[in-house]
């Protein structure tokens, strides 16, 4: 009997062991095919069906090996069961996710690639209804299979295995976010374009070279008109134009006033002050519906940096001004040449409104590449460069957990996040000079037996040394008490919600205050820089080991970058 089971055994391992490598090989050949199917591939339905059709047949074959009765039995053997179960595992959910993307595509083969690229200033929003069925089930699938295989993330699997792991996983979890964004985007685009009555938007051009915490102060606001799939600019003015308020024109809670004074709901051009856009958002609503009786259906803000992104899909534009506006001199030339060409700040405010208006006209009436107009816009919104908020609760929650909203930092068991908003506290455009660097790191454990994260910011201005020599309306002219060429900074640091703070420490001559906002320990950080100079915070907060850290931050024009130095080494 003891022989019968030895060779029983034997058998199975053998029958356990072929299977297994037949399964790897038909993985690696999914993985190489899969590396080809770029996340915008929906865009060509027909490459994407061909590539699909040869990754289900890997992931099939791989699925079928892994899955018969003797594998299952296998699985729970002590000490090789963490092994196949991960390779089954991955088999399984990769062909899962395979298997949703196939009738997604079919769908957007069937609508055509052109019904979703928008033409002569409209959107067949038809298309979109059509296809949202299996988007929102393909959206569905694919994050089941996705969160399977993040489940094996702390499984005592060998390094090889373990690294294959996690490259199936980044490319679930990759295929999940593409299909998620697709879904929602099918259920709220038609809504938004109007196929239930017309709409109307605010749209808000912040301007970076004034910091504000969403990215920069309302320059200039325009009215975006919906109907049936059609959209057109309907209004245009200046953020200033809305008119200051004695009082703010919508109740603001004691937290905000604290933090933020009154600033946000006495100037419009400030509403973007606060960190987030489900308050800035209805609070430049209001104040456009008292200036102009009419009452937006949403608030959308947009900055330079990515009309800059959707120029470099349009093609250059020719302005009233002469002036030929493209991708690469948007930026320099809205947001500080025109400075100094006008000294009339109407004229100012009225190209900045001209150029909004010409890149929206580009976008409206010339031919688009769907691919790079998706690319265009995914970047803006990952960069927190694009932010919509809807009047409408249901459709409001159709962007929820999206950088979209415009949220403060919510940290949770996957993520704990720390919030980085920086400020103009000088009254002018030198924030165009200004360079932001952030960093953070887990650094070892508390006395508590929490772990220790740690937070750093720097703030350095770049203006050129004779910077104060620059016009007045780039320095400020000294106004706030900040002379010509310096560059005051006020950064709010929201630490995570449930931390306990550990240490702080700031460079000489800067200030702090504490305060707590939504649950959350806000540090407001006030430092005044001449050209070259560098300002460094340094915070350590205990709180629960998670695996990733991250810091949600204002969008400048420089890409923010991460402090260069080791956190941790003298700690």
């Amino acid at each position: 009997m003891l022989g019968l089971l030895m060779v029983a055994a034997i058998a199975a391992t053998a029958w356990v062991g072929s299977r297994a490598l037949l399964a790897e090989r038909y993985l690696q050949d999914a993985r190489s095919l899969a590396a080809s199917l770029d996340s915008d591939v929906l865009v060509d339905p027909l490459a994407a069906s061909e590539v699909l059709a040869e990754l289900r047949d890997n992931t099939r074959s791989a699925r079928q090996l892994t899955s018969d009765p003797v594998w299952f039995l296998a699985e729970r053997l002590p000490w090789a069961g963490p092994l196949l179960h991960a390779v089954s595992a991955t088999a399984t959910s990769l062909d899962e996710t395979v298997a949703a993307l196939a009738p997604l595509v079919e769908k957007v083969a069937e609508v055509g690639v052109t019904s979703l690229t928008p033409s002569n200033g409209a959107v067949d929003i038809g298309a979109f209804e059509t296809i949202e069925p299996a988007a929102s089930s393909a959206a569905t699938r694919t994050r089941q299979a996705a969160q399977v295989l993040g489940s094996l993330a702390g499984a005592p699997l060998p390094a090889r295995v373990q690294a294959a792991v996690d490259e199936a996983s980044a490319l679930a979890s990759s295929v999940a976010e593409t299909t998620d964004g697709l879904a929602r985007a099918t259920r709220l685009l038609p809504l938004v374009l109007g196929a239930e009555g017309p709409r109307d938007y605010l749209v808000l051009f912040q301007n970076n070279a004034e910091w504000r915490s969403l990215g920069g102060l309302v320059g200039s606001v325009a009215l975006l008109h919906t109907e049936s799939g059609a959209y057109s600019l309907t209004g245009q003015g200046s953020g200033g134009g809305l008119g200051a308020r004695e009082e703010s024109p919508l109740v603001l809670d004691d937290e905000v006033l604290s933090i933020y004074d009154n600033r946000p709901g006495r100037f419009p051009g400030n509403v973007t002050q606060l960190p987030d856009f489900a308050l800035a958002a209805p609070l430049a609503r209001e104040y456009w519906r008292l200036k102009y009786g009419q009452e937006a259906d949403g608030v959308v803000a947009i900055d330079p940096v990515a009309l800059s992104y959707l120029l470099a899909v349009t093609g250059p534009i020719l302005l009233p001004t002469g002036d030929r506006l493209t991708s690469d001199n948007l930026v320099p030339l809205l947001l500080n040449e025109v400075y100094q060409r006008y000294d009339d700040p109407l004229l100012q405010d009225e190209f900045f409104e001209v150029a909004s208006a010409a890149v929206f006209q580009a976008v409206a009436s010339r031919p688009l590449d769907l691919r790079a107009l998706l690319a265009a816009l995914g970047r803006a919104a990952d960069e927190n460069r694009l932010f919509i908020w809807s009047a409408q609760t249901d459709e409001q929650a159709i962007l929820d957990g999206t950088t979209l909203q415009g949220s403060l930092p919510v940290t949770d068991s996957s993520t704990t996040r720390f919030g980085v908003y920086v400020n103009d506290g000088t009254g002018s455009k030198m924030d165009y000079y200004m360079r932001l660097q952030t960093s953070a790191a887990w650094c070892g454990v508390t006395t508590d037996g929490a772990r220790e994260a740690v937070l750093r910011v720097r703030v350095r201005n770049d203006a050129p040394p004779d910077a104060a020599d620059l016009t007045w309306f780039i320095t400020g002219g000294g106004l706030n008490g900040v002379p010509p060429g310096v560059a005051r900074t006020v950064a709010y640091v929201y630490l995570p919600a449930g931390s306990t703070s550990l240490e702080t420490s700031t460079s000489e001559g800067s200030t702090l205050r504490g305060d707590t906002h939504q649950g959350r320990p806000v540090l407001t950080w006030t430092t005044d820089l001449p050209p070259g100079a560098s300002a460094t915070l340094d915070v350590s907060v205990g709180a629960p080991l998670t695996p990733e850290l991250e810091i949600v931050k204002t969008a400048t024009l420089a890409p923010s970058s991460d402090v260069s130095d080791s956190l941790c080494a003298a700690r």
